[in-house]
């Protein structure tokens, strides 16, 4: 039996405090927490720490911050580092000090992606250069590893020139700098054209020192654009405009240069602000003018190629960098306006007469219809006057027809002359623009290159016989087909028209005829020239009332007391320019008895 340990009793134990459920004295307690608490880490959520590596295994790293556990981190956020091992510092960034768990989480990874950003803004207040590692390529540009943050690099940000193949920069590490942030959404741009462009700076001042007008200089395409090429001159670049590239016209720069090509240019001006440098190719070329065959003339002929195309003409190029304009008037010798592009297109082979040729200006001007016989130097024996055609209608005015004969043989068919009946308002009752019509040449204006032109004339005159027919006093069955406040007009047999005032439209009922009415009409003027008839339909009733009252009244005496044979009987009709002429007639007669 082994002996007991004897306790010696504390002295001042509180056995208050023991039946209450206190082990140790409330001082005590106190001193103890305050101690416990002094051996924890003061840490907040989303800081980032330092920790010590307290176990590695395959899958997990734990990690110490000092809290009361520890924190458990993926092996993967610390691939990067092969080297890690137990007891090795570590930064952390604190994600959670106690989560829905209790647990405390912590993120390696996301440690060094504050640090990280912290350096970038650092790096782009401060100008600094950089070093990066090109991960990949992506759309316009690059995916760059920058202190474990993905940057962009555009590709127009790779280098000065112009980058066609950009896989040859992945997996390089490279200098850079950064040239953008957008804080919000954690984007950065870097550059690596910027370092090369201030390398290139001085360079470009020592050579636009150096540069001259008229100067011969190598240089490399560079770009090539739609309206003109790129060259490096070894630091700076010049643009060879698309006009001085060639002589003759280029629509693509392609057709000249290419990419990667050491070409000479000519400094054709400079500009040592802005540094732009205008450069030329053709001009270390001569002139294709100046070997021009030196006996061409106006009158010859030439053969080209048509190269532009605008309304007012087209251009002809008869050699290279030698052009002539076939403006649109002397592509046919027809007046009528039309488009250039009515007879030719680019690319048409084409024979031209050289009509003008100034070898100073260096222009020329040339023309197709030439190669036709002019319609109009025979046109008296070809269309004679009296002669008929076939024409085709062109345009309409108020006053006639534009039509055309053959090409460049145009006339006017006034509209007097399309009809000897009817009354024709516009062109357009008549006929319609692109049909054919018979015509008779009546004038030909040489000097204006029109003529004039009847339809009416294939046909006899008609009023000829009408004259005959229509007498004054007839009656004629007619139908009305046009009613106006003037009057009406009356189609009468023959196809010839007529017509009849208000007054003398009142029927025996006295009514008004109206249109479509049939009635029967006394003609009480007849004018062949003016190719008017006068018609009345009232005037019948009324001649019929006068007839009636001759027969029952007695003639009155006349008051002069001539004789009867010198009495003029009343007539019931119109009296015509006819009848005044024979009352004129006898009037005279009457006096020469008189002497």
């Amino acid at each position: 039996m082994s002996e007991l340990k004897i306790q010696t009793p504390i002295e001042d134990f509180d056995w208050d405090a023991y039946e209450k459920g206190n082990v140790v004295g409330e001082k005590n307690h106190e001193e103890v927490e305050k101690i416990y608490d002094q051996t924890l880490t003061t840490a907040k959520d989303n800081e980032v720490v330092t920790g010590k590596v307290k176990a590695i295994t395959k899958r997990e790293v734990r990690v110490d911050i000092g809290m009361k556990s520890d924190a458990i981190i993926p092996v993967s956020e610390f691939r990067y580092n092969p080297d890690l091992k137990v007891g090795d510092d570590v930064e952390v960034f604190i994600e959670a000090l106690e989560d829905k768990n209790g647990q405390l989480r912590l993120s390696h990874k996301k440690a060094c992606q504050t640090r990280s950003w912290d350096r970038v803004n650092q790096a782009l207040e401060n100008d600094e250069v950089i070093k990066g590692y090109v991960k990949s390529r992506t759309k316009g540009g690059m995916i760059v590893d920058i202190f474990g943050i993905e940057a962009f690099l555009p590709g127009s940000q790779i280098d000065v020139r112009p980058i066609r193949d950009y896989d040859v920069y992945v997996d390089k590490t490279m200098e850079f700098k950064v040239v953008k942030i957008n804080q919000e959404f954690k984007n950065v741009v870097v550059s690596h054209k910027a370092l090369i462009e201030a390398e290139l700076e001085q360079q470009k001042k020592e050579i636009i020192s150096k540069l001259e007008k008229g100067q011969v200089l190598e240089g490399k395409v560079k770009n090539i654009t739609p309206y003109g090429v790129f060259v490096d001159l070894g630091g700076v670049d010049g643009l060879v405009h698309i006009t001085d590239l060639s002589w003759g016209r280029v629509s693509d720069p392609r057709e000249v240069v290419e990419l990667d090509q050491d070409i000479k240019v000519a400094i054709l001006d400079f500009d040592d602000e802005k540094k732009r440098i205008a450069l030329g190719i053709k001009q270390l070329m001569p002139h294709p003018w100046d070997a021009l065959n030196p006996d061409l003339k106006v009158g010859d002929h030439v053969n080209g190629k048509v190269v532009v195309m605008a309304d007012y003409g087209a251009f002809v190029e008869v050699q290279p960098g030698v052009e002539g304009l076939i403006h649109v008037s002397e592509m046919s010798w027809s007046q009528h306006l039309r488009s250039a592009q009515d007879f030719l297109k680019v690319g048409d082979e084409v024979e031209a007469v050289v009509l003008t040729l100034d070898r100073d200006e260096r222009k020329m001007s040339l023309g197709i219809k030439q190669l036709k016989a002019d319609p109009w130097e025979n046109i008296e024996q070809k269309y004679a006057i009296g002669s008929r055609h076939t024409a085709k209608v062109r345009n309409f005015t108020n006053f006639g027809v534009f039509v055309e004969i053959e090409e460049g043989v145009d006339g006017l068919i006034h509209i007097s002359d399309l009809s000897w009946t009817k009354k024709i308002k516009h062109p357009s009752e008549f006929t319609t623009v692109g049909s054919d019509i018979e015509v008779q040449v009546l004038e030909i204006d040489k000097g204006n290159r029109r003529l004039s032109l009847g339809h009416k004339q294939l046909e006899a005159n008609p009023w000829d016989a009408f004259e005959g027919q229509f007498t004054v006093g007839s009656i004629h069955e007619g139908t009305v087909i046009e009613v106006m406040d003037k009057g009406a007009v009356i189609a009468l047999e023959g196809g010839v028209e007529g017509f009849a005032t208000p007054k003398h439209l009142v029927k025996e009922d006295g009514t008004q005829a109206k249109l479509n009415d049939k009635l029967n009409f006394k003609v009480i003027e007849f004018n062949k020239d003016s190719k008017r008839i006068i018609l009345s339909h009232s005037r019948i009733a009324e001649d019929a009332v006068k007839g009636e009252t001759r027969v029952n009244k007695a003639p009155k005496k006349p008051r002069n007391n001539k004789p009867e044979e010198e009495i003029v009987a009343p007539t019931i009709e119109k009296t015509t320019l006819g009848d005044l002429s024979a009352l004129q007639a006898l009037k005279e007669q009457l006096q020469k008895e008189g002497k």
